[in-house]
């Protein structure tokens, strides 16, 4: 049977084919759309849905995640996620016996390769259309090891995140389909053509390795872990210590989609660990691994690229950057510092995406006058105090700090201020929680600077850490802009100008830095954010990130084409 007609013959094709036309003509046009709702509303999930997440997530709790028992597992077990809101969640992971995994794995990959590019994608979608059907418990189990509030994690772990998965899915079917399954190729000659059959293979490069973080495990995760698993490859997903949950449901769903479907449960492996004992850099020294997803500190990544390069791994990274804004003038004050109050305060700072620094010259024009650089200060600083006066409504947005490093640099204004001379423009508070009392909430805070204070603005400070950069003038911002985030990295960066050479010199300034650039957001959309099947997520060109979600270089060297050719 030829490999078109085993993919016409598997029904899961038949069933899901809609949704990969509609998938991979929005990536085409870069268009809106969307799957799966982000408003965890009733009329859409139903009425009984949030509480039945609820009670889904309550159910793994202080117990043995008993899906998982059918890996290859040495009979111990791993298990130390605390929740940043107080609890612990006592959940109990069977620890995965790399030496029987990772060749299960490869036995399971022959079959999954010859299924054919379709048949995988079709797989896949079904994969997540099952993790959606699960959303409200996916937002549980993400609230509480990431610390989002919970619509936040609903919908960055829930409908976002598989937005994502899709997007890799229709990008690897793209590529791979790109290549066409069988040739007749002609080549003229002097009494008749030589004619030749040729065929065309799409073969996985081997096991892959996704190794996730502890603020967005699945919308983080998911871009690698399906972008491997639909080029044929296997994958080994390694969770954070700290967010383990989250995944877990998720490699307990595609095992059994996998399973359900006629395919070997190995081809999606959990490898938890408790905090401490190393094992992504284990992994990543077997020989079976050839592809690295990784999501953390800009240390071991740099590591993984390096030991990637040397071994023949292919290795996708996205590590620590500094954000930048640009303020010139702006014709919308309000909206303006609305929308960067919003942006500082979302997940209290905590994304790989929220700005850090801001540039500002000594003199803003704006539609409510002329504003001095200490006026625009006391101005953001108001909107920031404005959005989290409530602590009830604070909460839903900044959540609650992930780790200790993030409390002590939410800590460290003061210190920050009087290193260089600088002004506490407004202080980190603690936010009390209603429902968590041990919960640690904090308000973003902000320090004005000078552009010469580069010792403390030119790193990143992961959290609720903002600085408000003085400069002589906004072409002396963007010559910073560039050349710290050339040096540093950044995911995100933004211009507010109401002259449009200086947003040319903007947007020059970005493509020179290798940064995606917003301008002159004033409205819902922030700076944070980034659409699946429209917005690239990262770059791969500056030192933040060496890949992007989801271009074509991030899913066509995880497959490789092999051709076989015959005279005919």
């Amino acid at each position: 049977m030829t490999l078109e007609a085993m993919t016409l013959a598997h029904p899961i094709v038949a069933t899901h084919q809609g949704i990969l036309d509609d998938a991979t003509e929005a990536l085409v046009a870069r268009r809106f759309y969307t799957r799966y709702p982000e408003v965890p509303s009733t009329r859409v999930y139903g009425e009984n849905a949030a509480a039945d997440g609820l009670a889904a997530y309550l159910a793994h709790l202080d117990g043995t995640y008993a899906g998982l028992l059918s890996q290859p597992t040495d009979g111990t077990f791993v298990g130390c996620e605390v929740s940043p809101y107080g609890p612990t969640l006592g959940v109990r992971y069977p620890r995965l016996d790399l030496d029987a995994a990772l060749p299960a794995a490869l036995d399971a990959m022959t079959a999954w390769r010859d299924a054919g590019a379709r048949v995988r994608a079709a797989v896949c979608v079904e994969i997540i259309e099952r993790l959606h059907a699960r959303s409200h418990e996916m937002g549980n189990a993400v609230m509480h090891t990431s610390g989002q509030s919970f619509i936040m994690a609903f919908q960055a772990g829930g409908p976002h995140a598989q937005d994502r998965a899709l997007e890799a899915v229709a990008a690897a079917l793209l590529e791979q389909e790109r290549v066409p399954e069988s040739v007749v190729w002609e080549k003229p000659g002097r009494d008749a053509p030589i004619r030749m059959q040729k065929d065309y293979r799409i073969v996985p490069r081997g096991v892959a390795m996704m190794v996730g973080c502890n603020t967005f495990p699945t919308w983080n995760g998911y871009p690698g872990l399906f972008a491997s698993l639909a080029t044929g490859n296997p994958v080994v997903v390694k969770p954070h210590p700290r967010a383990i949950l989250p995944l877990a449901i998720t490699v307990d769903v595609a095992r059994t989609v996998l399973v359900e479907n006629g395919f070997d449960a190995a081809l999606v492996q959990l490898a938890p660990e408790n905090d401490g004992e190393g094992l992504a850099k284990t992994l990543a020294e077997r020989p079976e691994v050839k592809i690295i997803d990784y999501t953390g500190g800009p240390t071991f990544g740099a590591w993984l690229e390096s030991y990637g390069a040397q071994h023949g791994k292919l290795v996708y990274t996205e590590k620590a950057g500094i954000n930048t804004v640009v303020v010139d003038s702006t014709d919308n004050l309000r909206g303006m510092l609305f929308n960067l109050a919003f942006s500082f305060s979302l997940y209290t700072g905590q994304m790989c995406t929220a700005p850090q620094n801001v540039y500002v010259p000594e003199q803003v024009s704006t539609d409510e006058g002329v504003l001095s650089f200490d006026e625009f200060a006391d101005r953001l600083a108001a909107a920031i105090t404005k959005l989290t006066a409530d602590d009830a409504k604070a909460i839903e947005v900044t959540g609650a700090v992930v780790n200790p490093q993030v409390r002590a640099n939410s800590a460290a204004h003061q210190g920050i201020a009087d290193e260089v001379g600088g002004r506490v423009v407004l202080a980190s508070r603690e936010v009390k929680h209603p429902a968590y009392p041990d919960a640690v909430c904090r308000t973003p805070g902000l320090v004005a600077v000078d552009a010469a204070d580069q010792v403390v603005y030119c790193k990143e400070w992961f959290g609720p850490v903002a600085f408000l950069i003085r400069t002589a003038s906004t072409a002396q911002s963007l010559e910073l802009f560039t050349a710290t985030i050339l040096e540093h990295g950044a995911m995100t960066a933004a211009v507010y100008s109401t002259d449009e050479e200086i947003l040319d010199d903007a947007r020059d300034a970005a493509a020179e830095a290798g940064v995606n650039l917003s301008e002159n957001l004033t409205q819902g959309i922030f700076v944070n954010q980034a659409a699946a099947f429209s917005d690239y997520h990262g770059t791969g060109a500056n030192p933040a990130a060496n890949a992007s979600y989801t271009d074509a270089a991030f899913v066509a060297g995880r497959f490789r084409v092999v051709t076989s050719r015959r005279h005919v």
